[in-house]
């Protein structure tokens, strides 16, 4: 399973955004993590060069939502149809720190029109 954890800080007046994905594995819950980066979803749409950023419904929100339905799913054309109303749904309701688990998302998914 996949849980989703995303970040906001403000380092010397700049803001620093991390998003980053823990994966569980079998029943001793071996646990690995990754940063989630931007680059494979700006491949499909690049709406945001400076990359994620969540709370709002803009560019950054839009390509994190993108992100994470590739990551999940790794399916293009299912990301590329649901993400926008992923975005409004999830991404631009978020505060400065959240968590999304697989489970969460999947079930959304399975709402759409589109599901995974």
């Amino acid at each position: 399973m996949k849980i989703y954890h995303g970040e906001r800080q403000s380092l010397s007046g700049r803001q620093r955004v991390d998003v980053e994905v823990i994966e569980l594995k079998g029943d001793k819950v071996e646990k690995s993590c990754y940063e989630l980066e931007p680059k494979d979803s700006q491949k499909l749409y690049n709406h945001s060069p400076d990359g994620f950023n969540w709370g709002y419904s803009g560019s950054g929100p839009a390509q994190l939502a993108l992100a994470m339905l590739l990551d999940l799913t790794g399916n293009e054309e299912l990301s590329r149809v649901n993400y926008q109303q992923f975005k409004a749904c999830f991404i631009a309701n978020f505060s400065d720190r959240w968590f999304l688990t697989e489970p969460e998302i999947r079930t959304w998914l399975e709402k759409q029109e589109v599901p995974a």
